[in-house]
């Protein structure tokens, strides 16, 4: 299984292994990752489950749907050229040793 890294908003570092086809943001809120809410539950609905991609894998991952850029412009946290909704990227094993960092708020 992949390894993905989520860093927290108060800066620790969670490593999980992640099963291929599922969404980081699954990953995250099944293994109580803090920082990611996911109100819509995964629909790319409400940009509650923003992250920052760390720029060495930011260019690895397929790029937004129009629906995940527009979500993004309504995020509570700072909009970054590397944000992106972990409701939108899928684990594959390409992404083993993905690292994304959790803003310091989702609302």
């Amino acid at each position: 299984m992949p390894r993905i890294t989520f860093v927290e908003p108060d800066g620790a570092a969670r490593t999980l292994d992640l099963p291929v086809g599922t969404t980081l943001m699954l990953g995250a809120t099944q293994n109580g990752v803090r920082g990611i809410l996911a109100d819509c539950g995964g629909c790319c609905s409400c940009a509650t489950c923003h992250v920052y991609v760390d720029e060495d894998w930011a260019d690895r991952l397929p790029p937004p749907e129009p629906a995940e850029e527009e979500m993004l412009h309504g995020a509570a946290a700072e909009r970054l050229p590397s944000s992106r909704l972990s409701c939108q990227i899928t684990v594959a094993e390409a992404l083993d040793g993905l690292v994304v960092r959790i803003p310091d708020r989702q609302v």
